[in-house]
């Protein structure tokens, strides 16, 4: 859990100083959604072999080394911002690295996870795993925007994330696996693509998972954060931070309410309603001219959006063989990562045609919409019941 927060709030860390470096340097939202697409793109190129990886060499020494390797990202992104620069496509360069990481770092850390628990308190630990991610991503942005905006630069968020990397590394080192992971010895490209096989077949994850990038892809207002911060609500970079922790504050509220009070037999229903939430709650984030507003909207956002998180999660876990979990994690990551990344490069180049608050209520509108599209083309999911999630 330690090793798991310090790189999400590392991770956080860095992604405001990030976009505030870049948008203070071109001022276009292009290049914010720039910042998401440097970050998706590896993983796309990377997925299929990064998910037989997890599943054929031991996951613990894969996160040793994206722990270093992550490390070296942020060193080099506090070597060019010691440096001056005056471009942004050395960022990039540094972004698709970090992206890379990433690629191998996610499915394996989830496909880990059912290697540290019994299978019957499995539920419980995805949304405490879910709420130690949440907080970070509440200490993460706040800590990144207050020391930005304190020194001016953002060389110090940089070192600061590349020492706590290298903290995590030594965590996940400390880690003694209570079932080892048995290496696979066969690798052939039927092996590799059977994750997405196994998807495909599974009308039931395969929709669970759809929905969420469809419905984040468009709803996501995460990239337009710094204009809002700069140019709608005027707070600056500590403000910045306060606005990307806000969805993390109510995505905390929501797991811990979910691990004591479980979606039962509910769990589907509860998904698609709180989705069509979170596209409610992202259009009155986009018409909001006042900071609290702004900071509620994002919040019950964050809440409505770990509902989701749970289900999936569970659901894809508990029910892929711990020989497949690497590879289903994978086209699971790729699915998360485009909602997020691909979401931000949309929202960028919307932002853009449009203006940001357009795209933000656009964006909204579109994930009520999947909603209705989903809960039509997959009615498995308005039937889901049966494990306790959460509980």
């Amino acid at each position: 859990m330690e090793a798991r927060f310090l790189t999400a709030a590392c991770s956080e860390m860095q992604a405001v100083a990030v976009a505030w470096q870049v948008y203070g340097m071109t001022h276009r939202p292009l290049d914010l959604g720039l910042v998401g697409l440097a970050q998706f793109l590896p993983g796309i190129l990377l997925f299929l072999v990064a998910g037989h990886a997890a599943d054929r060499i031991p996951r613990q020494r894969i996160l040793q080394a994206c722990c270093a390797a992550f490390s070296l990202c942020s060193l080099l992104l506090l070597v060019f911002a010691l440096e001056g620069i005056h471009s942004v496509y050395p960022i990039y360069l540094a972004l698709l690295m970090n992206g890379s990481v990433r690629a191998f770092n996610m499915p394996t850390g989830q496909a880990f996870l059912p290697l540290l628990v019994p299978e019957e308190h499995f539920p419980n630990a995805v949304a405490w795993s879910a709420s130690t991610f949440q907080v970070a991503a509440i200490l993460g942005p706040a800590l990144g925007g207050a020391v930005y905006g304190w020194t001016g630069s953002p060389a110090p968020v940089y070192a600061c994330a590349a020492a706590a990397y290298l903290l995590a590394l030594a965590f996940v080192t400390a880690i003694r696996v209570q079932s080892p992971q048995r290496p696979r010895n066969t690798a052939s490209l039927t092996v590799v693509l059977e994750g997405l096989r196994y998807v495909w077949r599974n009308k039931l994850i395969l929709g669970a998972i759809s929905l969420d990038l469809f419905a984040v892809l468009l709803g996501g207002a995460v990239a337009l954060l710094p204009v809002f911060a700069r140019e709608i609500l005027g707070i600056g970079a500590v403000g910045l931070g306060t606005l990307r922790s806000a969805p993390a504050v109510g995505a905390v509220a929501m797991a811990i309410l979910v691990a004591h009070w479980p979606l039962g037999r509910n769990a589907g229903t509860a998904m698609l309603s709180c989705v069509a939430g979170f596209g409610v709650s992202t259009i009155v984030f986009g018409l909001s001219r006042n900071v609290i507003l702004s900071l509620a909207a994002l919040a019950v956002a964050g809440a409505l959006d770990m509902v989701s998180i749970i289900v999936r999660q569970t659901m894809v876990q508990l029910a892929t063989p711990d020989e497949m979990r690497g590879r289903v994690s994978a086209v699971n990551m790729i699915f998360v990562g485009a909602s997020n990344e691909v979401g931000q490069f949309e929202s960028g180049i919307t932002a853009q045609w449009f203006g940001a608050v357009p795209a933000v209520i656009l964006g909204g509108a579109g994930s009520i919409l999947v909603v209705a599209l989903w809960a039509r083309l997959f009615p498995a999911l308005r039937a889901q019941s049966g494990a306790p999630y959460g509980a």
